[in-house]
């Protein structure tokens, strides 16, 4: 899903979030979540299944309303000003929306065709180059593997030249080596400038790609910083032969499981506790 850039001549971060609150019924989804997104960054929010990834995108690609709070990105407001957030943004979902009886070109052409730009060929042959496709162009893209269908797939979603891309579990059911194939063309999106909100629930993502890390639970962002400023939460590891230091998933689990003590439901993730306590006593 793409749609047609904007010049870029807003200020401040590329998107803000503060208070958004989200319920289906009686579920309460999102429980006043607040974040800012620096330009030219890559922004993950990491959480497990449910935790409200996808209904914060939706919201702040438009396609949702919030039931409070406001999101603006790239200056515009989701819910005031969804013409101008359109026009600056795109949007790749979970699944590559790409035509496998057409080749990687042909699929690359017919968007900007339909953005109506001008000279789609040449549009499409930067992009194939861009993303190392050149060769695969004019393979018919059911004949791609999965990472090559996932990168033609963000090709497609910069046409444009959108200021802002979100990416919802943009590996999710990958192999490894197709997923460091969309880690290496989601970094140079950022490398070139464009800013990156990225949904995941995998930490090691997190942990390569993003410049900050917010981790989203049960509605409520309970933690959001840097990789180092979360590894900081949690005591160094102390060992007597060697040292292990807290990785992303010690700090998530640790989270998780403190937020997990305050749930009505009682649900908490004493294996979580537990993996904290054998990550930080050796």
């Amino acid at each position: 899903m793409s749609f047609a850039s904007t010049t870029n001549q807003v200020q401040g971060p590329a998107i803000h979030v503060q208070g958004l609150e989200k319920s289906y019924k009686q579920l309460q989804v999102l429980r006043g979540v607040d974040f800012e997104v620096a330009r030219g960054s890559i922004f993950a929010l990491l959480g497990s299944n449910g935790a409200g990834k996808t209904t914060v995108v939706r919201i702040l690609a438009t396609l949702l309303r919030a039931d409070t709070g406001t999101a603006r990105v790239n200056g515009f407001d989701v819910a005031k000003q969804a013409a101008g957030v359109r026009e600056s943004i795109s949007l790749t979902g979970q699944f590559a929306a790409v035509d496998g009886i057409l080749n990687g070109r042909e699929n690359l052409v017919l968007v900007a065709r339909l953005r109506h730009l001008k000279d789609p060929g040449a549009i499409a042959d930067d992009l194939l180059a861009r993303f190392s496709l050149t060769e695969a162009g004019t393979r018919r893209v059911a004949t791609y593997s999965g990472g090559m269908r996932r990168r033609l797939d963000i090709a497609m979603s910069l046409i444009g030249n959108p200021s802002v891309i979100f990416l919802d579990e943009p590996t999710a059911g990958l192999d490894p080596e197709a997923r460091i194939e969309v880690w290496q063309a989601v970094k140079k999106l950022a490398e070139g400038g464009t800013t990156v909100l990225l949904t995941t629930q995998y930490l090691d993502e997190a942990e390569q790609l993003a410049d900050r890390i917010a981790i989203l639970h049960q509605g409520r962002i309970i933690v959001n910083g840097t990789l180092a400023e979360l590894k900081a939460l949690l005591p160094p590891a102390q060992a007597e032969y060697v040292e292990k230091q807290p990785s992303l998933e010690d700090v998530f689990f640790a989270v998780v499981g403190e937020a997990g003590e305050d749930d009505p439901n009682g649900d908490t993730d004493k294996g979580s506790q537990d993996r904290l306590t054998m990550s930080t006593k050796k």
